[in-house]
């Protein structure tokens, strides 16, 4: 077949194809609808089909139960694959099919991939005006193309709306239990906590009578509301003395809470390394007898009573220095070097969750709470050793975290009046 007869096939297939579409388009325009006007109605313009991940479910099985070919399935698989590998989805969480409202074709993929993040596989459709005509040897190859679809995928922000909300009240009991009389949710005030864990032992240090005040996001997707986002801005009022907090992103190396000065919250340590129901026993250089297994001397560390099995956090980065059973009464046993200077320690588990050398990262699960050991009931055993020599951990004054540099201070500022105004409004 010559050059020009290919080109002559092609220009008459394309023409063929573009009286189609012109001819579907006057069809709308003799049955009255209005395109534009559809469009700006707000008239939903994709159904959505949610899938549950549920036990023992993979991707391949649900996406045969839903009706999708094998073949597409394993097309977004495929173009899917270098971003997030869909064998791994998650029980819970959903697979969202997206179809064209107008002809029911499925044309969407959408898997959340966690609280920020989705992957989204989209199908397009070649240009075949764009193709170059050399490399079409057979003219069917024309149509081939025009109906073979094209799977393309991406990670992109989930598209939250987000709206900003203040909430204050007083202590009478917990912090938890004041904020949720105040309309926060759960996740937001689990959020807040943990922005004040290097600062504030709410178990230990929160009194009644305590004030505070928090501005926070409230996500929405598609008009529902999806729980919190970041915590912006708080100002706890504990026992008369107020602890600001303002979240900034200083660059990408250094982003959190950081006080009104500029310096960063975050500590080198957490001031606990479990959730806890009291200290059993504090930190001591004298005496201290312990009848029931027959212990007599100093207790230089802090017990943290605790529910058998409660995990036990890593107070800091570091690297697990030992992980196994102690002679000496320990039990089962985790040592952490933090630095040359820092170690700490944490005995009595009932299940050991690290390995030695392996490196782990503040807050990690370690272990789990237990009575193993010299021990009269579950509790963790924590040591902190500072060049050699234990430690008080709730008296030492731990190192902070990066400081706000001097050319960006003034961005924060800016950033940060504004949000201290509307803390400090009654």
């Amino acid at each position: 077949m010559s050059k020009y007869l290919k080109y002559i096939i092609l220009i008459i297939v394309i023409t063929t194809i573009s009286c189609l579409a012109m001819w579907r388009s006057d069809l709308k325009f003799w049955n009255n609808e209005d395109v534009s006007a559809e469009a700006e109605s707000g008239a939903p313009k994709d159904r959505i089909e949610k899938i549950k991940v549920g036990e023992g479910n993979t991707y391949g099985a649900l996406m045969t139960n839903a009706g999708i070919p094998t073949a597409t399935a394993n097309q977004i698989y495929d173009a899917s694959f270098e971003l997030y590998d869909l064998a791994k989805v998650r029980i819970g969480k959903y697979l969202e099919l997206v179809y064209d409202v107008t002809d029911g074709k499925f044309k969407k993929f959408v898997y959340k991939i966690d609280s920020e993040e989705e992957l989204v596989v989209t199908m397009s459709w070649p240009d075949p005006v764009n193709d170059d005509p050399n490399t079409i040897t057979d003219p069917a190859e024309v149509m081939l193309v025009i109906e073979e679809p094209i799977w393309k995928a991406e990670i992109i922000p989930i598209p939250y709306e987000t709206k900003i909300k203040a909430v204050s009240g007083e202590v009478s009991s917990s912090l938890y239990q004041s904020a949720l009389e105040h309309g926060m949710d759960d996740q937001a005030i689990i959020a807040l906590a943990n922005a004040y864990q290097w600062t504030i032992d709410f178990a230990m240090d929160a009194r009644v009578g305590d004030t505070y005040k928090t501005i926070y996001e409230e996500r929405y997707l598609d008009g529902d509301d999806v729980g919190s986002g970041n915590i912006l801005a708080a100002r706890y009022l504990n026992a008369g003395t107020p602890y600001y907090l303002f979240y900034f992103e200083e660059s990408e190396e250094n982003q959190g809470y950081f006080d009104e000065n500029g310096n960063s919250v975050q500590k080198m340590f957490l001031r606990a390394p479990v959730e806890f129901r009291h200290i059993s026993s504090g930190y001591t250089t004298g005496t201290r007898v312990v009848m029931e297994i027959g212990l007599v001397g100093p207790h230089m560390a802090i017990d943290y009573a605790a529910a058998s099995g409660t995990p036990i956090r890593a107070v800091g980065d570091g690297v697990v220095a030992s992980a196994g059973w102690n002679n000496g009464g320990y039990g089962n046993l985790v040592k952490i070097r933090h630095n040359g200077t820092y170690s700490t320690n944490y005995a009595h588990q009932s299940k050991i969750l690290v390995r030695t050398g392996q490196h782990v990262k503040q807050g990690e699960i370690i272990g789990l709470v237990g009575s193993t050991g010299y021990s009269t009931g579950p509790h963790l055993h924590f040591e902190m050793v500072k060049n050699g020599a234990k430690v008080d951990p709730l008296k030492e004054i731990l190192p902070p975290g990066k400081a706000i540099k001097n050319e960006n201070r003034a961005r924060f500022t800016a950033e940060m009046e504004k949000y201290k105004q509307q803390l400090d409004q009654e």
